[in-house]
């Protein structure tokens, strides 16, 4: 069936609300991811959303960085919906696209596309700041860092250890322990 109305909503983290997304827009079918689109590949919710739209439909987005966050990726998302016949509404930002766009309706996108990719790569830099002030100041509470661990934990492995034999001797997550037989060699310089 055409002419549907789909939201997409995304939240960067499992403990952030979707609710302030599209809750006052009426939706016939809601795709949702829960990540950070930094990470990318991921975004099982936003690939089905994509499969899932047909010429006429109308894709709700609370707003562009929920989207994307860089430039390159929601011009290459908002492209291919377009060309698929396919209108895009987001909301916050007031914008539409429907392959009748202006020239002008095109630059706001980019600009504000860019605007979310700045304000990421400042989010960022902030955090890397607030990290080496901790570290150097002893305080720093984080993830402790474990890709010096790889080649220790593949050596494991190679000599017959389980996954979480490996994990439980590196003090580590059975997820860890998986993340790090999968690391490239550590460089080793000379």
């Amino acid at each position: 069936m055409s002419n549907q109305q789909i939201g997409y909503i995304r939240v960067s983290t499992r403990d952030q609300t979707t609710l302030r997304q599209l809750h006052d827009i009426k939706l016939d079918k809601v795709f949702k991811d829960e990540f950070s689109a930094m990470k990318g590949a991921n975004r099982v919710g936003l690939l089905e959303c994509i499969a899932y739209l047909r010429k006429g439909d109308t894709l709700h987005i609370h707003s562009i960085d929920r989207l994307a966050r860089s430039l390159r990726d929601l011009q290459q998302i908002v492209d291919g919906l377009i060309t698929s016949g396919v209108t895009i509404v987001f909301h916050t930002e007031n914008l539409v696209f429907n392959g009748n766009d202006s020239p002008m309706s095109i630059m706001v996108l980019q600009i504000m596309g860019a605007f979310a990719e700045f304000e990421r790569s400042i989010a960022r830099a902030r955090q890397r700041e607030g990290i080496d002030a901790a570290v150097a100041a002893g305080t720093f509470k984080g993830r402790p860092n474990t890709f010096h661990l790889a080649d220790k934990a593949k050596q494991m492995r190679k000599e017959g250890e389980s996954v979480k034999a490996i994990a439980e001797k590196l003090k580590v997550s059975l997820r860890t322990a998986y993340t790090l037989l999968e690391r490239e060699p550590a460089l080793k310089l000379v």
